[in-house]
């Protein structure tokens, strides 16, 4: 393993890296912390780009992305009461009020200084553990794989919002999309092109992505409109006034502890897959609360507060990726669109990955580490930049994402046909915000869909039809009780809710 570490540490460490890296973690930190721009939305609008690039670059600048701007939400949430990401709502609670008090760049150093603490160790347990899941993984078959990614599935059950049935429906509707196409098994039927060639190759997963999460984002930023410009009041007060922003000893020992807590439980619960970072750190704090000898403090400015919250979020990050790598199951939506980044690079997610492509996962996975390091030096020296970020107007911002979007569908397969595409996606994604379906379920129909029949008819035909292969292995028993204990748990869970009303 040792080995395996220094050779995934050679193949990392180049200039393209860091570069693409510094890349990823400005832009990552620039969408966090702007309210109503997300971690999604930047990952989908920047990930043409990753088309040229080969895996390492490519997974670096979009880890840069996803871990900077988990840390970028809690700009705003201190700043302006306003959490840039759902994950720095529990960040808000107590870093809001720090900021009334006048310790505004202190509560960004505690925000920062815990993200850091908690990227890096979710980093090293994947760094460690991430392998020994692929050894249980490699003596998996077909049948497994299948009842893996019927488990990831029922992640559609956490991402479903306020309805389970209109989440399965929204999921129904991406495994439809991933239908489409030549048959993957036969390699010359083709379903549901209607002798249209550009469907032949079904369709592509970023111009899905571009019309599901960018352009219908632009069209509900027009809310944020007026509220924008009275929060940009509240951050220029907040900005005029940045205290020193040093923390004592007394007080690195106060935050170290909670820190140290959230991360083991950020990463406890990135693993399990349709979890999220907002649990992680909802979680954290309540027990940050608990263990605290200043539990009044909370909710009035609690330093220790801040660091739960944001140990527990940025820990998540690693975490979400031992299920990616080693078993091809996402554990949310921004892992999900990482996910089709490994497949465009020829790299499929699973146990053989570690086998095949031992040094490429290792050079990423310390990647990950490097990546939490260089997200707290560019938050050390740019906190002012990024503060500033949030005033960004609306009517600067709104045509630059437009031009983005348009431009990444057409430069895919250089064709004006992709871009309608995009467009028809985004009216979907329209529609269905307005009946309250969520678009996530979308996402994960469409990039297990594929994986899920190609394991599904690979071990019928092992067994020539017959449905015993997957109650008769046991490593299939064991995720056969899985899905059935998570859609029972699921099914008490909302027969609960509704006797609460």
């Amino acid at each position: 393993m040792l080995q395996n570490i220094i050779s995934g540490f050679q193949e990392f460490f180049s200039l393209s890296s860091f570069i693409y890296m510094n890349i990823g973690l400005f832009l990552g930190i620039v969408f966090g912390s702007i309210p109503g721009l997300t971690v999604m939305l930047c990952l989908v609008l920047f990930l043409p780009i990753t088309y040229d690039l080969d895996a390492i670059n490519s997974f670096m600048f979009l880890l840069g992305i996803y871990c900077a701007g988990s840390y970028g939400g809690s700009i705003s949430a201190i700043l302006i009461k306003t959490p840039g990401t759902p994950h720095a709502a529990a960040t808000m609670l107590d870093g809001y009020p720090l900021s009334q008090k006048g310790f505004t760049k202190k509560a960004l150093n505690i925000a920062l200084n815990s993200s850091a603490v908690g990227g890096i160790f979710s980093a090293l347990v994947l760094l460690f553990l991430g392998p020994q899941v692929a050894k249980v993984a490699m003596k998996m078959g077909s049948p497994e794989y299948f009842l893996i990614c019927t488990f990831g599935l029922t992640i559609i059950a956490g991402v479903s919002g306020k309805s389970l049935i209109k989440g399965v429906i929204s999921g129904c509707l991406g495994l439809f999309v991933s239908f489409v196409g030549m048959d993957i098994i036969s390699g010359s039927t083709m379903r549901f092109t209607f002798d249209n060639v550009y469907l032949y190759g079904g369709f592509d997963l970023v111009i899905v992505l571009i019309g599901l999460f960018a352009l219908v984002e632009i069209i509900h930023r027009g809310k944020y409109k007026k509220d924008k410009r009275e929060k940009s009041k509240v951050a220029e007060e907040a900005l005029r006034n940045l205290d020193s922003g040093k923390l004592t000893k007394k007080e690195y020992k106060r935050t170290g502890i909670p820190a140290i807590i959230s991360s083991i439980i950020g990463v406890i619960i990135g693993i399990i897959p349709g979890t999220g970072a907002s649990m992680a750190s909802f979680l954290s704090y309540d027990v940050a609360k608990k263990i605290s000898k200043k539990p009044e403090e909370f909710g009035e400015g609690s330093i220790e507060g801040v660091a739960a919250a944001e140990a527990a979020n940025n820990a998540v990050t690693g975490a979400t990726l031992i299920p990616l790598l080693t078993l091809g199951i996402p554990g949310d939506g921004a892992v999900a669109i990482m996910l089709g980044a490994l497949m465009i690079n020829g790299l499929t997610p699973g146990p053989n990955l570690f086998k095949e492509h031992g040094t490429t996962v290792f050079a990423i996975i310390v990647g990950l580490i490097f990546v939490n390091i260089f997200m707290f030096i560019q938050g050390k020296y740019l906190t002012r930049l990024f503060a500033k970020v949030v005033q960004i107007p609306t009517e600067i911002l709104t045509p630059i994402i437009v031009v983005f979007c348009f431009a990444g569908a057409y430069s895919i397969k250089k064709s004006l046909f992709y871009v309608g595409v995009s467009i028809v996606f985004s009216i979907i994604a329209y529609i269905m915000s307005k009946f309250e379906y969520s678009t996530i379920p979308v996402l994960l129909g469409l990039v297990l869909g594929s994986l899920t029949e190609k394991n599904f008819r690979r071990s019928l035909l092992i067994s020539n039809g017959s449905l015993k292969i997957f109650i008769t292995r046991p490593f299939s028993i064991v995720f056969l009780i899985l899905i059935i204990l998570v859609v029972v748990l699921i099914t008490r869970t909302n027969a609960k809710q509704k006797v609460k009303g």
